[in-house]
């Protein structure tokens, strides 16, 4: 499918627009980025992992009965997905205690939940992806009460099912964050929500079951380094990727903080 018009690019993807209008590409890039664009860099070949990734993990959940945007893998770097209109929400889900919650609550390290924490974070990279409750998402409309009924419901069946793959594979899911949106769906003629933008190394917190060894993009965030190789094992474990690859690790140049302009 031909690439149109380009309609908005993140800090990881870009959309492009189709013939169809309930259509459009999302792109992978091999930007790699972190708090909030403070720190980033080119990381060679993760937006190829990324998509592949994403492709089977999206897959299997529809095959689970879980709505997405996807409609298949163009190429190594792009899917075809469903123009979804996104909620401003980050929905967060943290089955142990690491990064911002043991910064915010003191919980140590490695703590083991009770049962998985949902959160909300608001998404606006100006003001830091703020945590926000319920009340603050229905006060300011950014879903109804029905709408995150659904998808709080989704998401906690996400994490179930994503943490038996990922044990099936010898590695724990510590917490993940996704997006939703709405797409229209023909043949009910109207909207439907669906899970959206994409689940992968990059937006999952995943450490090996027996080394606890970090495979995310936390060896980015704390300059762990071999990014690409842990990547490339969670790919390999799933079996999506051959044992021999052309994508080798890349030198980071020096981080550039970004600039904000003022009001």
């Amino acid at each position: 499918m031909n690439k149109g018009n380009k309609l908005y690019e993140g800090k990881a993807k870009i959309i492009y627009e189709t013939k169809d209008k309930n259509l459009v590409i999302q792109h992978f890039k091999d930007d790699a980025t972190a708090f909030n664009n403070l720190k980033k860099a080119k990381v060679e070949g993760k937006g190829v992992l990324n998509n592949r990734i994403s492709e089977y993990i999206l897959s299997n959940l529809s095959q689970c009965g879980v709505k997405t945007h996807l409609v298949k893998r163009l190429n190594m770097r792009e899917q075809l997905i469903k123009k979804a209109e996104i909620f401003p929400i980050e929905f967060i889900v943290r089955n142990v205690a690491t990064g911002s919650l043991t910064k915010r609550l003191g919980i140590p390290e490695g703590t083991i939940l009770e049962k998985p924490l949902l959160e909300y974070c608001f998404k606006n990279d100006e003001l830091s992806d703020p945590l926000i409750s319920k009340e603050h998402i229905l006060t300011f409309g950014w879903a109804t009460e029905k709408e995150l009924n659904l998808i709080d419901k989704s998401t906690l069946r996400i994490n179930d099912i994503l943490c038996g793959m990922f044990r099936a594979i010898n590695i724990k899911l510590i917490d993940f964050k996704i997006e939703y949106g709405k797409v229209w769906n023909k043949d009910i003629e109207k909207k439907e929500i669906v899970l959206a933008d994409e689940i992968s190394p990059d937006t999952c917190r995943l450490w090996d079951a027996k080394t606890e060894k970090k495979l995310d993009k936390d060896r980015f965030r704390k300059d762990l380094g071999n990014i690409i190789q842990a990547y490339q094992e969670v790919a390999r474990r799933f079996g999506i990727m051959p044992e021999e690859t052309n994508i080798s690790e890349v030198n980071f140049g020096k981080t550039v903080p970004i600039k904000f302009k003022k009001k």
